[in-house]
C-alpha cells in the first residue's frame, strides 16, 4: 500500500508540474502576441491631464524588456526611465489634447540628481503656459521638493508633510563582530573611505562624520533654493520652518505659505476639470506618465543620419557580463567597439550612475574609453551617483558634466575579508592545512590573517589607489599631489566637484549631448542608446529566471520598496570579490 500511495503522489505531482509548466508557457505565448501589437493602444483624449506619478522605479536606463517573463510578472507601470519621462513631459508642452500636469505622488522613487532634473524640465513645461497642481495626502521631503514646482500645492485635510532637513543613518557592527566572533578583515587607502569604517569601530569617526554633513548641506541647499524660489521666500523662511517642523500639518503648512489649500481626492479632481474645460458630472481625462511613454511620447523624433550614442554605465561595477542593473566590463566593452566602429556616430556620451565596484572590471573600462576617446569626442555626464569606480570610468573624458546633486569623487580602494576564527574556535573547530611552499596556504578564513598575507593585500590595495590617482590626474590635468589631496576616499556633491576641479560644469544628460554634438560639429542628429540587453527565448524560460522573478516580486511585495533596497545592498555587500573602488558606503538620504 505505502508503494502505491508514493505512486500516485508522483503521478498526481507529475500532472500538477505539467500544469504550471502548461500555464506558464500560454501566459508567455499571451505577453509575445500582445508585444506584437496585441494589446490595445492607449488613446490620449482630448482636454486631458497628465499624471506625474513617480512611485515607481525610476532609472537612467530602463529599455523595454525583451523577456517575457519579466513581461509576465511586471506590476503596474514597471520601471520608466528618466530620459523617456524628460521626453514626455518636453513633448507634453505641444501636444493639444493635454491642458496641464498633474503631481500625484507619495513617495518620489528616484535618486536626488534624477528628482532636480524632473523638476526643472517641470519648470521649462510652465513656459507653456499650460497648468501644473499638486496632490498628496501626505508629503514626504522629496516628494514635496517636486510638487514645489506647481502652481498650486493642495494637501488631504487630515494629511501632513515632513519637512525637517535631511540626514543620513549608519549602521556600525563592531560591538556584533565581536560578540558573534564573525568579523570582517579590512584593507583600506584612503582617511575617508568608510564602506568598511562600521567593521572597525562602534561609531562614527570625525572625518566621516565631515564629509557626510558637507555633501547633506549642498545638497539641502540645492533643494531650499530652488523651493525658496518657487514658494516666493527667502531660504531662511525656509530653514526656519524645517527648523521649527512649521509645515508638518495642513493648518502650518497653509498658514506658512507652504500649501495652497487643503482638498479631498474629489475636490481636487473637480479642479481639474474646471481648468480642462470638463463637466463637473463627466469623468476627468487623464493619463498617467507611463501610458503616455507608451502612445510613442517618451521620444524626441527625428530623421537624422547623424548619431550621438549614450552608453549607459547604471549600477555596481562587476567584473564579468553586466546587465541593466550592474556594469560589467564584458558588455561595455563590446558596446564601445561596435560604438566606434559605427561611423554615423560622431560622439560619445557616458551616462554614470554608479556608487563603483570592481577596481579591475573598472580599469579595462577605462582603457577602452581612453581608446576611444582618440576617434570621437567623449563627454561624461553624471546622475546620482558616480564616485570611486564609477569616477574612475569618467575622469579621462574630454568634458565631465555633473548634476548639482550628483554625489562623486571617492577616490580610494578597498579590500574587506570575512574571518571566523574567532567563532570557530568559540564553537570547537580547528582547521588545519598542507602546502607545499612556504606561502602556499594563502588565506583561510578560519584562522587569523597572517601578516604574509595582510602585507600582500596592502600592496595591492597601494598599488590600486596609485593607479586611480594617476588615471584621475592625467585625465583632470592635475598633478598627482592635487589629486590625493581632494582624494582619500572622499565624496562630494557635484557642486563641490566643480569647485575642486573633478567636474568642468554642472548640467544634465541634455546638456552633455548637447555639447558632445557641438564637439563633433554636428547639429542635426539623433541620439541612440547602448548597451543593448537581450533575453533569449529559451533562456527566458529556464526554471531560474522564473523562480529569480518571483522571489524578487515577492520581497518587494512583501518588504516594500525602501526595506527591499537595504536587503539588496546587504546581498551585495556580501559578495563583494577582490580590490573594489567603491562608494564609502550606502546613502540612504532622510
Amino acid at each position: 500500500m505505502k508503494f502505491l500511495r508514493e505512486l500516485l503522489a508522483a503521478i498526481l505531482g507529475v500532472f500538477i508540474a505539467m500544469g504550471i509548466m502548461f500555464l506558464v508557457f500560454m501566459l508567455v505565448i499571451s505577453a509575445t502576441a500582445s508585444s506584437f501589437g496585441g494589446d490595445e493602444k492607449v488613446k490620449v483624449e482630448k482636454n486631458s491631464v497628465l499624471e506625474l506619478n513617480l512611485e515607481n522605479a525610476i532609472k537612467d536606463y530602463a529599455p523595454k524588456s525583451s523577456d517575457p517573463i519579466a513581461e509576465i510578472f511586471e506590476s503596474g507601470e514597471g520601471e520608466l526611465g528618466l530620459q523617456k519621462v524628460l521626453n514626455a513631459i518636453e513633448n507634453a508642452k505641444t501636444d493639444d489634447d493635454i491642458k496641464g500636469i498633474s503631481i500625484n505622488s507619495l513617495y518620489v522613487n528616484a535618486g536626488m540628481a534624477q528628482t532636480q532634473v524632473i523638476r526643472d524640465k517641470l519648470l521649462d513645461f510652465k513656459k507653456s503656459g499650460k497648468f501644473i497642481l499638486a496632490y498628496a495626502d501626505f508629503y514626504m521631503q522629496k516628494s514635496y521638493y517636486l510638487s514645489s514646482v506647481a502652481d498650486s500645492i493642495f494637501i488631504n485635510p487630515v494629511g501632513g508633510a515632513d519637512f525637517r532637513g535631511l540626514s543620513s543613518e549608519i549602521l556600525y557592527y563592531k560591538d556584533l563582530e565581536d560578540k558573534t566572533g564573525v568579523q570582517m578583515e579590512v584593507i583600506r587607502h584612503g582617511k575617508y573611505k568608510s564602506a568598511v569604517e562600521p567593521f572597525l569601530t562602534n561609531k562614527m569617526s570625525d572625518a566621516n562624520r565631515e564629509q557626510i554633513s558637507s555633501f547633506l548641506k549642498s545638497i539641502w541647499n540645492e533643494m531650499v533654493v530652488d523651493m525658496a524660489e518657487s514658494r516666493n521666500k527667502s531660504v531662511e523662511e525656509i530653514n526656519a520652518l524645517a527648523d521649527s517642523l512649521l509645515v508638518r500639518n495642513p493648518e502650518l503648512a497653509i498658514e506658512n505659505g507652504m500649501i495652497d489649500g487643503e482638498l479631498f481626492n474629489d475636490e481636487y479632481e473637480n479642479k481639474l476639470k474646471v481648468l480642462t474645460g470638463v463637466d463637473l458630472d463627466d469623468d476627468l481625462n487623464s493619463v498617467s506618465i507611463g501610458d503616455y511613454i507608451a502612445t510613442g511620447k517618451g521620444k524626441i523624433k527625428s530623421t537624422a543620419s547623424d548619431k550621438i550614442a549614450v552608453l549607459y554605465a547604471q549600477g555596481e561595477i562587476i567584473y564579468g557580463e553586466g546587465s541593466e542593473d550592474a556594469v560589467g566590463q564584458v558588455k561595455v566593452i563590446e558596446a564601445l567597439r561596435k560604438i566606434k566602429e559605427d561611423d554615423k556616430i560622431k560622439a560619445l556620451v557616458l551616462r554614470v550612475n554608479s556608487p563603483g565596484g570592481s577596481a579591475l572590471a573598472s580599469d579595462l573600462i577605462w582603457r577602452e574609453l581612453e581608446l576611444i576617446k582618440k576617434e570621437k569626442p567623449l563627454v561624461v555626464s553624471m546622475g546620482n551617483l558616480a564616485a570611486s569606480g564609477g569616477y574612475y570610468i569618467a575622469c579621462n573624458a574630454n568634458k565631465i558634466i555633473a548634476e548639482p546633486t550628483t554625489i562623486t569623487g571617492s577616490i580610494g580602494v578597498f579590500g574587506v575579508i570575512p574571518n571566523f576564527s574567532k567563532l570557530s574556535n568559540d564553537i570547537g573547530i580547528n582547521a588545519e592545512q598542507v602546502g607545499t611552499n612556504k606561502n602556499s596556504f594563502g588565506y583561510s578564513p578560519f584562522e587569523p590573517m597572517s601578516e604574509s598575507f595582510y602585507n600582500q593585500a596592502k600592496e595591492s590595495v597601494e598599488d590600486i589607489y596609485k593607479t586611480f590617482v594617476s588615471r584621475v590626474a592625467s585625465g583632470r590635468n592635475m598633478t598627482e599631489a592635487q589629486v590625493d589631496s581632494i582624494a582619500q576616499g572622499r565624496v562630494w556633491t557635484g557642486v563641490e566637484a566643480l569647485n575642486n576641479g573633478l567636474v568642468d560644469s554642472l548640467g544634465s544628460l541634455e546638456d552633455a549631448i548637447e555639447l558632445a554634438a557641438e564637439m563633433a560639429e554636428v547639429t542635426d542628429y539623433k541620439t541612440t542608446d547602448y548597451p543593448r540587453y537581450k533575453t533569449d527565448f529559451k533562456d527566458a524560460l529556464k526554471p531560474g529566471s522564473f523562480i529569480k522573478l518571483t522571489k524578487e516580486n515577492i520581497l518587494k511585495e512583501e518588504l516594500g520598496i525602501e526595506n527591499y533596497e537595504i536587503y539588496n545592498n546587504i546581498k551585495q555587500f556580501s559578495n563583494l570579490k577582490g580590490v573594489q573602488a567603491r562608494m564609502p558606503f550606502e546613502i540612504k538620504i532622510k
